[in-house]
């Protein structure tokens, strides 16, 4: 099973990741989001959970653009 928290991510902005969380509220919500939905995947991908794969589809396109959104704010600050 392939890793996507974000320092796996991103290992090039592990420090600036672990900055922005500290410091940026809007940052961090979306941090949490982002990890949540990740959590989810991953319990429907291994099998802990049952979902259709509408529900599994779209918490992968959330997790793509919570993933852009958090990049975004990295390079951009």
């Amino acid at each position: 099973m392939e890793k996507h928290d974000l320092n796996h991510e991103f290992p090039e902005l592990v420090n600036k990741i672990h900055e922005f969380k500290v410091s940026n509220n809007h940052f961090r919500k979306l941090f949490d989001e982002y990890h949540e939905v990740n959590k989810e995947i991953h319990r429907i991908e291994t099998g802990a959970e049952v979902s259709k794969d509408e529900v599994l589809n779209e918490l992968r396109i959330k997790r793509v653009h919570l993933k852009d959104e958090l990049y975004h704010i990295l390079i951009k600050n």
